[in-house]
């Protein structure tokens, strides 16, 4: 557990639910966020932010007494909750009311009063979902591995095509998209107690250097401070 008493839950539909709190008589703390393809909701006192998805590192900082709760979308699942394509939302950091306008304050609002804060904005993202883009499942599963040019001809689109769908649904176009997957998948091969080395050479990387330096690209940082 991070020292802001971060934790996940699981959320049907969702890649997870999460809270975070931190002490009133703790010091300021500043997570590190990495790009991860998602799109996370989070409810605070002051409203609702809508985060990412991310191309970079982003420092988030929690002050003494802050408590939020928040749900994490997957990759692609997004925009039919939130209204719009996910890059409008790519690095970015606003108020959900500048998408949903009042009916994100009254939710906001609703959280603010409930006595399960999780629960209630789970329920409500919950009745807004939709079904993804159908290209969602076939790209996040033709990256795995496989070039965008093979990818687009076995969907049956072109290149252009396939990169503008990409980037409604992920924010990303695909090779970005291909990146952040991969280097998701070498983070939690290395958090689990493989070797540098053969994290990189699983997750599809030409060798340790170069997973070396994707995660100084993606996170800002050497991959032993990150992990």
């Amino acid at each position: 557990m991070s020292p802001t008493g971060y934790r996940e839950f699981p959320a049907m539909g969702l890649a997870c639910s999460w809270t975070a709190a931190l002490p009133r008589d703790a010091e300021p703390f500043t997570q590190r966020v990495v790009p991860d393809g998602c799109v996370d909701l989070i409810w605070s006192a002051s409203g609702i932010l809508v985060a990412g998805p991310d191309t970079g590192p982003v420092p988030a900082v929690m002050r003494p007494g802050d408590a939020v709760v928040a749900v994490r979308f997957g990759p692609g699942t997004a925009p039919p909750v939130l209204g719009v394509p996910a890059d409008a939302v790519r690095d970015g950091r606003l108020p959900l009311r500048e998408l949903w306008g009042g009916e994100a304050d009254r939710l906001a609002e609703a959280v603010a009063r409930a006595g399960d804060r999780r629960g209630t904005l789970v329920a409500a993202v919950r009745e807004r979902m939709r079904p993804a883009d159908p290209v969602v499942a076939a790209v996040l599963a033709g990256l795995d591995g496989g070039s965008v040019r093979d990818l687009a001809d076995g969907l049956g689109l072109s290149e252009r095509q396939l990169r503008r769908r990409s980037l409604a649904a992920f924010g990303y176009g695909p090779k970005t998209l291909q990146r952040v997957l991969r280097f998701q998948r070498a983070l939690r091969l290395a958090r689990a107690g493989e070797p540098l080395a053969g994290a990189a050479f699983a997750a599809g990387y030409a060798d340790q250097a170069h997973f070396a330096h994707e995660v100084r690209d993606l996170a800002g940082e050497p991959v032993r401070n990150l992990l």
